[in-house]
């Protein structure tokens, strides 16, 4: 027999039989054993029904279900949800310097003494009992403005589209970490027996669209089970989960089966938790070929439906996305993420703002509306904004990314709706009253679903991780 074969198995057989010393070590970080890998020290893994925390939440729930509306591209606060009078009475006139000086300001950094204030480009209007200021490019919002609370103070740290993306996912900088949605699935899972628990749809139009990453909805090192699964909007829903052509309903059963009693074997001898996650994706992979193409006809739909939303069946459109979600919210499906490329405007800002706006207005209102009339909106928070603002400064015809103040609203169960929080300075350039970071957002987003987010955590490396790292506070005013 070959003696490097012999020297070899002696090897493989010590570290696979040895559980004490330096060999189980060695055999943990070799073969991956669920504490290397992250999975937290004497807690059991996560059900994908169930998540980590099962019935036991930290906090009253308020609400079942997120659905992130993300206008990406960053959509101007300044033509949307924060009317600023002082900016319209200095358009085309110098900034004041005493606004920009040691600030940061992206392409415009180099401008200083150059930079020309630019007034809001459409007209705002006190909307609703609550007379809350949305932009007349809103007028279905407005119609709504008493279900939901702004928020003009958001802050965040990354100035630029796919970093800014990663950060109001993640709470990090740093790619690879996991996004919000697989946090909460792998907080309190899924009601949905056959459709993933985390479910993302894009649409684009009306400006510049900034790819977006899949990496945004990404498990990170969380098991693979919670990341989020990516619906096309046109053709099949999800590439590949059609069985080819000759190959039964029932042969694909049985093949998922073996393969997986095949996963579960090799399971007990490596210790890896990722194993149980390939598990779940495959037995979620089958039961979607069932119910993603009942979930994708809307034939069903009442005509007045489609009129209310604004859109066709299969028209790949962000109001047609806007039904989906409301589907698969009634399905049970945890965490929802709409993507609408299209907010990027550093030129043209009036005609394109206008031209986005109109994509996504009539949808979104269509959204809150029709699940408040199903009594779905009471357990469900509605969270709408892009991943940062805009400059109160012109970029010719056009204004640039900005990060010190932009808005957001939250509307649904446990939130009070028809307010606004916090406040900027009179151009729109800073966060002046009750600054909202981030992590706050995330913060609360938990809060409403009954998890404290210090207390869910996850180990990797050797250090507990949360979705909110060290940081964040609940933003209590808007809390019902």
């Amino acid at each position: 027999m070959n003696p490097y074969f012999l020297d070899h198995l002696k090897r493989r057989t010590f570290l696979e039989n040895s559980f004490t010393g330096i060999g189980a070590v060695a055999l943990a970080g070799l073969l991956g054993r669920q504490e290397s890998l992250g999975a937290p020290s004497g807690i059991p893994e996560a059900k994908s029904g169930t998540g980590i925390l099962g019935e036991k939440r930290h906090r009253p729930v308020k609400v079942k279900r997120v659905i992130h509306l993300c206008m990406a591209g960053g959509q101007s606060h300044l033509e949307s949800f924060d009317y600023k009078p002082k900016l319209a009475e200095l358009d085309g006139k110098p900034m004041p310097a005493s606004f920009t000086k040691g600030q940061q300001l992206a392409q415009l950094q180099k401008q200083a003494g150059k930079l020309k204030c630019m007034g809001p480009q459409f007209e705002f209007t006190k909307s609703g009992k609550s007379g809350q200021e949305i932009s007349n490019v809103f007028p279905h919002l407005q119609k709504v403005a008493d279900e939901i609370a702004i928020i003009r103070s958001m802050q965040t740290e990354q100035i630029n589209h796919d970093p800014a993306h990663t950060f109001m996912n993640t709470g990090s900088i740093i790619p690879g970490r996991p996004s919000m949605g697989a946090w909460v699935n792998y907080g309190i899972g899924s009601e949905a027996e056959d459709l993933p628990g985390y479910v993302v749809l894009t649409s684009e139009g009306g400006g510049q669209g900034q790819p977006i990453s899949s990496r945004q909805w990404s498990s990170g090192w969380l098991p693979s089970q919670y990341q989020g699964v990516q619906f096309q909007s046109k053709g099949d829903a999800v590439h590949y989960v059609a069985n080819p052509p000759g190959v039964s309903r029932d042969a694909q059963g049985e093949l998922v089966d073996s393969v997986n009693k095949m996963n579960r074997l090799f399971g007990k001898t490596r210790h890896d938790p990722e194993i149980e996650g390939r598990i779940a994706q495959y037995e979620m992979a089958f039961k979607m070929q069932a119910s993603v193409p009942g979930l994708m006809d809307v034939s069903a739909e009442k005509p007045e439906t489609l009129e209310r939303y604004g859109c066709q069946p299969g028209d790949g459109s962000y109001a047609a996305n806007c039904l989906l979600a409301r589907r698969l919210a009634e399905r049970g499906v945890r965490f929802i993420q709409l993507y609408h490329r299209g907010w990027d405007h550093h030129g043209g800002i009036k005609a394109n703002f206008e031209k986005t706006a109109n994509l996504v207005d009539q949808g979104t209102a269509a959204l809150i509306r029709d699940l408040k009339d199903r009594g779905m909106l009471e357990d469900t928070l509605i969270i709408f904004g892009g991943e940062f603002g805009r400059t109160p400064m012109a970029q010719g015809s056009g204004r640039d990314h900005h990060i010190n103040a932009f808005s957001m609203f939250l509307c649904g169960g446990g939130v009070n709706g028809g307010v606004t929080h916090g406040a900027t300075d009179e151009l729109g350039y800073a966060a002046m009253e009750d600054p909202v970071h981030v992590h706050d957002l995330h913060a609360t987003m938990l809060h409403l679903l009954g998890i404290d987010h210090l207390r869910l955590t996850y180990r990797f490396q050797g250090r507990d991780f949360r979705l909110t790292d060290v940081f964040g506070h609940l933003i209590k005013p808007v809390l019902a």
